[in-house]
């Protein structure tokens, strides 16, 4: 559909994802990025408006005949990492790198507004692109401040897509499922007080050293022995932190960590669990524990016709296997609360780097993409507009 226009475009779009490499900012600090993602809406003619709320943009593109409204969404955020790729592009920021690919998102959202806008007379109906930034400020995030925000409230749109790079598809597939593509992520802190104690008399002391060892140990048998082995299901304690001196019993300790799910009910059901197993296990040792849970991103779940819409694209733009078969991932993800509001579909665009044997996943310090993928990104994203316009109306 805009084989000839991506061709004259792709080496623009590249360039835009290389500037925003260079020049990533942080989630709720977005004001450069924001600025330029305004001078490229103008320069294509685009009209647009601003968050009154966040750093977000949303381009509005009216067809020339009424109809539904059809939102295509882009991140714009980056991370507290320093990079470490030896490239020409590398981030300009000592430690903020977009090492989850929200520079190529937001490029190629980009280029499917300018393909959009060119044919925006032949379109029945309004194309927005929504450029959000907090994505990675989990467990805010953006996206609800963004369908809150009353500038959004405007335009509410009838059906919503998202794209993400993933490296571990080659460039030319895409990764899409009817239900659950991405999963919730929670996260939870453990308190566990004990009683300080001599090293040399731990009969007089409650260590909370011990007792979160058998915490840590305990929680794992939530996801083994309280979830189905046909659901999913993770737990990860990621620090600890307790203790003063190396003969000093230590008084607390504190475990961070997150769990992931798919389904609200398993979701519920080891929040309900973990926090009685904590509290069970410390009381059993002679200690306390204090569970602080945190409900983060909610699971991304695709609109299973609108899963098979985006297959259907995939399939007709970049031929027969393009679409394989892939498994959800329990990675968190922003973009399910617009799913949990409006019907939509979020999937995954093959970024692979051919020439390297092992892939950097993504928040990596040595994440990169491979360019030629973002010619395909910029196709799907339009001619997914143009046909759900078309399916809608």
């Amino acid at each position: 559909m805009f084989a000839k226009e991506i061709k004259e475009l792709e080496q623009e779009v590249i360039a835009w994802r290389r500037h925003l490499h260079q020049h990533p900012e942080l989630s709720h600090e977005e004001q450069e990025t924001q600025a330029f993602v305004c001078r490229m809406l103008e320069d294509a003619g685009i009209s647009y408006e601003t968050m009154k709320t966040s750093y977000g943009v949303i381009g509005i593109i009216e067809g020339g005949q009424p109809g539904k409204t059809v939102a295509l969404r882009a991140d714009m955020d980056a991370l507290p990492i320093r990079e470490k790729n030896d490239v020409s592009y590398r981030s300009t920021k000592e430690r903020v790198m977009h090492a989850c690919g929200h520079d190529a998102h937001t490029a190629m959202l980009l280029g499917a507004g300018k393909l959009l806008q060119q044919k925006r007379s032949e379109l029945a109906g309004t194309v927005l692109l929504l450029f959000q930034p907090a994505e990675e400020d989990a467990p805010i995030g953006g996206a609800q401040a963004m369908m809150e925000d009353p500038t959004f409230l405007k335009w509410e749109p009838d059906v919503v897509f998202g794209q993400h790079v993933w490296p571990d598809l080659p460039v030319g597939q895409i990764g899409v499922r009817a239900g659950g593509m991405m999963g919730n992520s929670d996260r939870f802190s453990i308190t566990i007080n004990g009683r300080a104690g001599h090293a040399s008399m731990p009969h007089q002391a409650v260590d909370a050293i011990v007792v979160a060892n058998q915490v840590m140990t305990s929680l794992q048998t939530i996801v083994s022995r309280n979830v189905s082995p046909l659901d999913s299901a993770v737990i990860t304690v990621g620090t600890i932190t307790g203790g003063d001196r190396y003969n000093v019993i230590a008084s607390e300790v504190t475990l961070e960590g997150t769990v992931r799910t798919l389904s609200l009910d398993v979701r519920d059901r080891v929040e309900k669990r973990l926090i009685e197993l904590v509290k069970q296990v410390a009381e059993g040792l002679g200690a306390t524990a204090t569970v602080n849970y945190q409900h983060g991103y909610v699971a991304t779940v695709n609109t299973p016709a609108w899963a098979d819409h985006v297959q259907e694209q995939a399939l007709s733009l970049l031929g027969e296997g393009a679409a394989p078969e892939v498994s959800p991932s329990l990675a968190g993800e922003d973009f399910g609360r617009f799913l949990q509001k409006y019907p939509g579909t979020y999937y995954w665009l093959g970024t692979a780097i051919a020439e390297r044997t092992v892939q950097s996943p993504l928040h990596d310090s040595t994440f990169d993409i491979d360019e030629a993928a973002l010619s395909h990104g910029v196709n799907i994203l339009a001619t997914t507009a143009v046909t759900a316009l078309i399916k809608i109306n």
